[in-house]
């Protein structure tokens, strides 16, 4: 009898759960963005300035929900849409003063949640765990392009 390999549904369990204790402790901290959000801002956080399509592209988020999240971390004073000097036509995001007070404690909470991954693993096995994913992140990107 073969056996039915069950890592997709794995991934998917420990996505959906890992997402509402990260959400926790994000309230744990008093921060107030969500996940989704967290991810735009990290690619803030290394670029500082971007336009809104490399965003997309950066955090994989369409470009309808892109534009939702954004307006709400917007209204919520932590990034602010301005006009490219360079091209009129792109329109850039860039972090504001607000988004600089939560980085630090939005990095702790995902150290927090790496630790809380990683509790119990060798060095060695995590590195191997994270290149297997890496391999399966691989194979779906390539099957995602040729489709």
């Amino acid at each position: 009898m073969k056996t039915q390999r069950q890592g997709g549904f794995f991934i998917a369990k420990i996505h959906q759960l890992a997402g509402r204790i990260f959400t926790r402790k994000l309230k744990e901290y008093n921060i107030e963005i969500n996940p989704a959000q967290g991810r735009i801002m990290f690619v803030l956080w290394r670029e500082g300035e971007i336009p809104i399509n490399e965003l997309a592209q950066k955090t994989s988020l369409g470009k309808s929900t892109l534009t939702s999240m954004l307006d709400r971390l917007e209204a919520s004073g932590f990034i602010t849409r301005v006009p490219s000097k360079k091209d009129r036509r792109k329109i850039l995001v860039r972090r504001t003063e607000k988004d600089r007070a939560f980085q630090d404690l939005y990095v702790q909470v995902s150290q927090d949640m790496t630790k809380l991954y990683y509790k119990g693993f060798l060095k060695e096995e995590i590195d191997r765990f994270e290149q297997y994913l890496m391999r399966i992140f691989d194979n779906l990107t390539t099957y995602e392009k040729s489709g």
